[in-house]
């Protein structure tokens, strides 16, 4: 279980670039990435991790690997930026979007990029945000309690 630093992530030209730890030799870290597209599933590469096949020795250094593989090879042309409304809450990445005048959100948990959003719509970003801290503050009481 690898877990993925959000708070580290980078939206570039549709996709979001998430950086984690691969593994370690002779004591040094080895980065790789995670994507997750702003098309989802019509990309070859929502959810993909290290489409380059080539590993960093700092965060900057897989991020800006990413960003080159993403130059040469993306398969769509971005119009926006669906994940500049991305929050990073008890290790867990919420992103808010937009549609027709609702919300709703995509959550991931630390270590996967399995969407686990409740299929529920909002009238505004702050009504969708609380809504989902309530949520995530009552699993981590259940999970003390327990």
């Amino acid at each position: 279980m690898k877990h993925l630093f959000y708070e580290q992530s980078v939206s570039y030209q549709g996709y979001l670039i998430i950086p984690f730890v691969f593994g370690k030799a002779n004591n040094y870290e080895i980065y790789s990435y995670k994507l997750l597209s702003e098309i989802g599933a019509k990309s070859q590469y929502h959810k993909a991790e290290n489409p380059a096949k080539i590993y960093g020795s700092s965060i900057e250094n897989i991020i800006n690997i990413a960003k080159e593989h993403i130059d040469k090879n993306s398969d769509f042309v971005s119009d926006g930026d669906k994940f500049k409304h991305r929050y990073v809450f008890r290790n867990n990445l919420i992103i808010v979007s937009q549609e027709a005048g609702k919300y709703y959100y995509d959550h991931y948990l630390s270590d996967s990029l399995n969407n686990i959003a409740a299929p529920k719509l909002f009238n505004s970003e702050y009504e969708c945000w609380c809504w989902v801290k309530q949520g995530i503050d009552s699993l981590n009481v259940e999970h003390k309690v327990q």
